[in-house]
């Protein structure tokens, strides 16, 4: 028996495509036939003063596909010349355990992120919406930029605004965007804001927004992390990927649950809600919607499949 091909990052970002992918997540959501238990969360330190952490993330769909992401995130890799998250996904056959697949990692999680939001963005932004704001030039950020181009077909201006004018500047050089110097009149002038920041002071001010804002919260992945103030989120309506994951390893939601600025019953829906239909999405012109996603494995393993339908890179 031959084992599974493996796909390197380039060959598995070009076909990984929006909104190709973004339909893959809506399907899965949909369905409701995957498990994807939350994530091992396992911190090391990496002997340079670091604390490294080590992200194992499983789910599995019976009958059809089952998979796991090994990631590692290494702040000390940015003095090295490396990544700071790599990783590795490996799909299997549900039916036969067989190895179907293995993915370069990051690539799964660039495109997947995006697709995510993207697919909130659907059913939160308003379909008018003519300007986005990206906050964050990581490597996130072009991949964002590409997946709200695939779901707000009137999309017409991106900004990109970072601490860092320089990384800002080459994002909007390759995305075909605009560098916003001051962020309060960047949140002001956009439609929609999506953050991809790993902050741990909020960024993002709830009286910067406008009625009719979607407010997208990528970056933040623990409770320690915050891209947006209370205000913020009391302003807004609260959506999210998952309950489990967003209510306990975000820190945007999970910092003001824990002091009582908000309840778990304050969380209008999460994806499969909104792509089933149980929740209508958007309700009015003037209401602020807040997205706040974590990632989840069945993310991870719809994109995977979406990959492996595609055939041979």
């Amino acid at each position: 028996m031959s084992g599974p091909r493996h796909v390197e990052a380039g060959a598995a970002l070009a076909a990984l495509t929006y909104p190709g992918l973004i339909d893959a997540l809506r399907d899965a959501f949909a369905a409701g036939t995957v498990t994807a238990p939350l994530r091992g969360h396992y911190p090391m330190a990496d002997g340079a003063g670091n604390t490294n952490i080590f992200l194992v993330m499983p789910a599995y769909d019976a009958g059809a596909y089952a998979g796991v992401k090994l990631v590692t995130v290494a702040p000390g890799n940015n003095a090295r010349g490396l990544d700071s998250v790599i990783g590795l996904y490996v799909l299997f056959d549900a039916v036969t355990g067989a190895p179907l697949l293995t993915v370069d990692g990051s690539a799964i999680t660039v495109r997947r992120t995006p697709a995510a939001s993207a697919l909130a963005a659907r059913y939160l932004a308003r379909p008018e919406a003519e300007t986005l704001l990206v906050v964050g030039a990581g490597k996130l950020a072009p991949h964002v930029i590409d997946a709200y181009r695939a779901v707000l077909p009137r999309l017409r201006r991106v900004l990109v605004w970072n601490r860092t004018a320089d990384k800002a500047a080459a994002v909007a050089a390759r995305s075909g965007a605009e560098v916003a110097p001051d962020l309060a009149a960047a949140v002001a002038a956009a439609d929609v804001v999506s953050a991809i920041t790993m902050s741990k002071a909020p960024l993002i001010r709830g009286d910067w927004l406008r009625p009719g804002t979607h407010l997208d919260l990528i970056g933040g992945f623990t409770p320690e992390m915050r891209e947006a103030d209370d205000s913020a989120v009391t302003r807004a309506s609260l959506f999210v990927d998952t309950r489990e994951g967003a209510l306990h390893e975000a820190g945007d939601l999970a910092d003001p649950l824990k002091r009582g600025v908000i309840a778990a019953g304050d969380i209008s829906a999460d994806l499969a809600d909104l792509v089933t239909g149980r929740h209508p999405g958007r309700r009015s012109a003037e209401e602020i919607t807040l997205f706040k996603s974590v990632g989840t494995a069945l993310e991870d393993l719809a994109a995977a499949a979406f990959l492996h339908r595609s055939g041979p890179a």
